[in-house]
């Protein structure tokens, strides 16, 4: 009898895509959902017998095993000691039917699948193919299992994404693109598993892991940027210097970063901040199945000793010093990662801080994280993994400490709450900012907050250390150290606009019945939303009565000629003033605000009807706001992850003007379109999402009807 032999088979790509929800990949392969079955029909070249035997055979990395669980032998009709199993459906003379699935814990990957066929002593095999396996938010045994399918859409499947930036009183959105389904983003980000330090050190041991979302999790954590040598993806710059690269705020998407990393052959690309290797740490996730989200931890402070404190330097006129490596962050973004903790315990299921950012290295790696949102907010700060990290930047106290020539130095604020502020995510199904902050830590000054807070200090140091001032650990009341007697604020004249005057002013008020006289050391300098100081902008010093009760203001204003060569893309810019109160020797306070310059507006005009596979016309009007001319202008749009560039002609002083772009809008569907328009002194951004609809629909896009669509703005 001729030997039984496959000679054809059919993957059957549509059904089980859609079953699998992989549909949307732009990937060769089949690819399925780990702990779910596919079907794939085999053709043979004659009927099988009663003789024949058939099994499977599954296998993935470069040294599959039985014992290590990356290769399984499974026999048709019979679940196998690895939890794999085939079942045999309906079938006709030349061909059969086969379920198969793998178990929900299987490690992701590659696999190649054979056939085994035993015909009496004979046992062949045949190569049939190779698939891709991914998580499962769908499948109850999963470990990244979600129970609600709203929740599953938004954080597996969505490609487009908001990203929260600015400051705890002005929050802005930009708009991302994850693009996990696009071309090749899926071999990219098996890959990027690959090229890991991880996989180099032990291959078989890294595949085998693999099943492992935590596991999974870290390792992209370190491979989303390139500063262990490690081929990783992004590098980071937060120096305000990027002429000879991407500089970060350009980037409006996953998929042009990661395709040219791969055209770049892996070296890593220059370069990203935080959200840009969040959001590109998203792309990886979702595409993997893993679901996850963006935060922003808004005043995120990184403490770099570990001591749960922030300590700032400053000279006595207010200007801060390079002194340590503790900073605090405007904003800081990083990803949540949805997956249970085996190793932890069922009450620390559920998300899990995941930040490729490089901050620090963990494990001598720069990777951070799973670390268990429920552990930061209990203080357990000794669970693994960065939990201690992940807490202090939503807890640490806020410490700044005056300098003098002599090289004494005197703490004149303590501010035990400024850190954690108004954390944000996006909203399921919508661009609504939501706040999570109750998820990270109790309300500051209530008695759970302070009881978490000596939980993770003795975590640290013990029950017994003096190291600590026991002011911090019995207070949080901030009045003491941050203003004895005296309370002082900036205040805005008026909206700070680019191009424009600043004007505000320093409100002091003497809240005791005492007369007072106050010097006031007054300075601005441009700054990095990390806080890092670009130039000095001025320096002013100013004294004033206080009678009983009184208030008085101090009027500080200074001029787009003095500030404008300073500002960096960031358009931050922090004022200080360092107040000593003269008749109360060694009484000082320091008040600050961070000023966010506006964008200059640009507003979109779309056409009132617009029809899939039709080309339209969009209509941009943007505008130079400064007092002097720029040049090499561009507008960047990007539409449908399309990025086009478009230079146009430079701008007197004040000047608007506009150009069309046109576009063919290719499917029925809510797309981000993004236009930038930056020029050698300036960048503006306006971002819409609307349906771009393939019968006649009313679409009237402007810059003031921009917030409404996406709840940009949110003041807080």
């Amino acid at each position: 009898m001729e030997a039984l032999t496959p000679t054809h088979i059919s993957w059957q790509p549509s059904a089980n895509t859609s079953a699998h929800r992989t549909n949307r990949y732009a990937h060769k392969q089949l690819i399925v959902r780990r702990g779910q079955g596919f079907t794939i029909t085999l053709y043979f070249n004659r009927p099988q017998q009663s003789g024949d035997s058939l099994a499977f055979i599954s296998e993935t990395g470069p040294s599959p095993s039985e014992g290590s669980r990356t290769r399984a032998v499974f026999n048709v009709s019979s679940a196998g000691a690895s939890g794999w199993s085939a079942s045999q459906g309906p079938s006709e003379s030349n061909y059969t039917n086969f379920t198969l699935c793998s178990p929900a814990n299987a490690a992701i990957g590659r696999y190649n699948l054979s056939l085994q066929i035993t015909c009496g002593n004979q046992v062949s095999s045949r190569f049939l193919g190779q698939f891709v396996l991914l998580f499962n938010p769908w499948c109850p045994d999963d470990e990244v299992h979600m129970a609600d399918e709203g929740e599953r859409q938004e954080y597996t499947l969505n490609e487009n994404g908001i990203i929260f930036v600015g400051n705890a009183k002005y929050i802005q959105a930009r708009g991302w693109y994850y693009g996990q389904f696009q071309d090749r983003i899926l071999n990219i980000c098996l890959t990027m598993l690959d090229l890991s330090l991880y996989y180099r050190q032990n291959p078989a041991a890294d595949v085998a892991r693999r099943g492992d979302p935590k596991y999974v999790g870290r390792v992209l954590s370190s491979m989303i940027n390139g500063n262990d040598n490690d081929n990783g993806v992004l590098l980071g710059n937060w120096q305000g210097n990027f002429t000879e690269y991407e500089n970060p705020s350009r980037w409006e998407g996953s998929v042009v970063i990661l395709h040219k990393w791969l055209q770049d052959n892996y070296r890593p690309v220059q370069y990203g901040q935080c959200w840009v290797f969040a959001g590109v740490m998203c792309t990886a996730l979702r595409c993997l199945g893993i679901p996850n989200r963006l935060i922003t931890n808004f005043n995120s402070a990184h403490d770099s000793d570990r001591n749960l404190s922030v300590d700032k330097y400053y000279d006595p006129y207010g200007r801060s010093l390079q002194i340590g490596k503790d900073s605090s962050w405007d904003y800081h973004v990083w990803n949540e990662g949805w997956f249970i903790r085996t190793d932890l315990g069922s009450s620390y299921n559920g998300w899990q801080v995941l930040d490729s950012t490089p901050q620090e290295p963990s494990k001598g790696i720069f990777q951070c994280g799973p670390a268990s949102v429920v552990a930061v907010k209990q203080g357990d700060v000794d669970l693994s993994y960065d939990t201690l990290f992940v807490f202090s930047e939503v807890n640490a106290d806020s410490n700044r400490w005056i300098v003098y020539g002599d090289g004494t130095k005197k703490r004149v604020y303590c501010d035990t709450e400024v850190f954690g502020r108004s954390i944000s995510t996006k909203a399921v199904g919508s661009n609504a900012r939501v706040d999570v902050t109750n998820n990270y830590k109790y309300p500051e000054g209530s008695p759970e907050e302070r009881q978490v807070y000596r939980k993770a200090w003795n975590k640290i140091f013990g029950s017994n250390t003096t190291e600590r001032r026991p002011e911090v650990l019995n207070e949080r009341s901030t009045d003491a150290a941050r203003n004895p007697g005296i309370a002082g604020r900036f205040k805005l004249v008026e909206p700070p606009v680019l191009g424009h005057d600043i004007s505000l002013i320093l409100i002091l008020n003497n809240l005791s019945s005492e007369h007072k006289s106050v010097k006031v050391n007054m300075s601005a300098s441009s700054i990095l939303y990390t806080r890092r100081t670009v130039a000095e902008i001025l320096q002013e010093t100013a004294s004033v009565e206080l009678g009983a009760n009184a208030e008085k203001h101090i009027l500080l204003k200074f001029p787009y000629s003095r500030y404008g060569k300073h500002l960096t893309d960031d358009k931050r810019i922090l004022v200080t003033g360092l107040c000593e109160v003269m008749n109360m020797p060694g009484v000082k306070f320091l008040v600050e605000k961070t000023i966010m310059l506006e964008n200059p507006k640009i507003i979109i005009k779309v056409p009132s009807q617009i029809v899939v596979n039709r080309a339209v016309n969009l209509e941009i009007w943007y505008t130079n706001p400064l007092p002097e001319p720029v040049e090499n202008c561009v507008l960047l749009a990007t539409l449908m992850n399309q990025q086009v560039k478009i230079n146009v002609a430079g701008l007197a002083p004040k000047e608007q003007s506009m150009i069309y772009y046109e576009f063919t809008p290719r499917q029925t569907a809510i797309k981000r379109k993004e236009i930038i328009y930056s020029s050698n002194k300036k960048t503006g951004k306006s971002i819409s999402t609307k349906a771009v609809a393939a019968t006649p629909a009313r679409v009237s896009l402007t810059a003031t009807s921009i917030p409404e669509i996406l709840s940009v703005v949110s003041g807080i």
